[in-house]
């Protein structure tokens, strides 16, 4: 069984440890089982930890892990099966401890493309060396948008202590799926966004319910022309009071943005996240006409 010694630390949405998010990656997780993959990822602590095995039909994760990608080296020995636990359940999509495990691959094998078949679906993933900083671009399983019950956005207000009357009118509420579930709330002044003290427990119970994986919340810079935000996202379901840099949410977000018109069908975006826990990161999504999904970049360093 893989000891928690065995867990590489990275940090995902930044260019040094001390910001961003940090994740466990488990490079072969052959032979755990989940009892054992939930248990490993509640010992590391942190927001979610990846768990890499072979995609079926591809050889062993020992067989590719630490040996470098050749030209003659065919695509399925960059194709892996990921899974993501919190430390309380497994999760269905993980930005940050995909782009984490990406660049941890790209270290042992070089820079390129990566392909990973998650619960949510197929992740293509790209590495590139960013003047020496490795950076990463998931590309999200299709997304989807839809309403929120009056009564569920009544809760979810008052589990945050947040007044209605303190929402952006132009950011309408919604969940925003782009392989997890996510609910969009809009602040309509920083200093809203800046002021989160919650119920964790009434939080939790209605995230449940409505099977979200955060809460995203959300504040547009006036000044950036539409195109930058600062985000915060609550995780009680994760065991976790908050992620410092999510980018299952930040997809989602990108798809919600485009859904409602905020932003042309061709952009690119920056969100801002962690500032507020004294761990900045930044993730830049990136929008395309003509292709719903959403990518969603970030430098990812490892932890000393």
């Amino acid at each position: 069984m893989t000891d928690v010694t065995d867990v590489l630390r990275y940090t995902a949405f930044a260019a040094t440890p001390a910001g961003g998010n940090p994740a466990g990656v488990v490079l072969d997780a052959s032979g755990l089982s989940d009892d054992a993959m939930l248990a490993i990822a509640a010992d590391v602590g942190y927001s979610e930890s990846a768990f890499v095995t072979p995609a079926p039909g591809t050889g062993s994760a020992d067989d590719r892990n630490g040996h470098g990608h050749g030209k003659g080296e065919s695509d399925s020995q960059r194709t892996y099966s990921l899974r993501y636990f919190s430390p309380k359940a497994e999760v269905s999509f993980c930005g940050h401890a995909t782009v984490a495990t990406a660049v941890a691959l790209a270290e042992r094998q070089g820079t390129g493309e990566f392909v990973f078949h998650t619960a949510a679906g197929v992740v293509p993933v790209s590495v590139d060396d960013a003047e020496g900083v490795l950076r990463a671009t998931l590309t999200s399983v299709e997304p989807t948008i839809e309403d929120v019950r009056a009564e569920d956005l009544a809760e979810a207000l008052a589990a945050l202590d947040w007044p209605a009357a303190d929402l952006d009118p132009s950011l309408p509420p919604r969940i925003a799926y782009a392989g997890a579930r996510h609910l969009v709330l809009a602040a309509a002044t920083r200093q809203r966004l800046a002021d989160l003290s919650y119920d964790f427990e009434r939080l939790a119970s209605l995230m449940h319910r409505l099977d979200l994986t955060t809460v995203q919340l959300v504040w547009r810079e006036p000044e950036s022309g539409g195109t930058t935000f600062h985000v915060r996202d609550p995780f009680p379901v994760g065991g976790v009071v908050e992620d410092p840099a999510t980018g299952a949410a930040a997809a989602a977000f990108g798809a919600y943005l485009r859904e409602l018109g905020q932003v042309p069908a061709a952009a690119r975006l920056t969100l801002h996240q962690g500032d507020d826990m004294g761990r900045p990161g930044e993730l830049t999504v990136t929008l395309r006409e003509g292709d719903a999904r959403v990518r969603v970049s970030g430098a990812a360093v490892p932890i000393p």
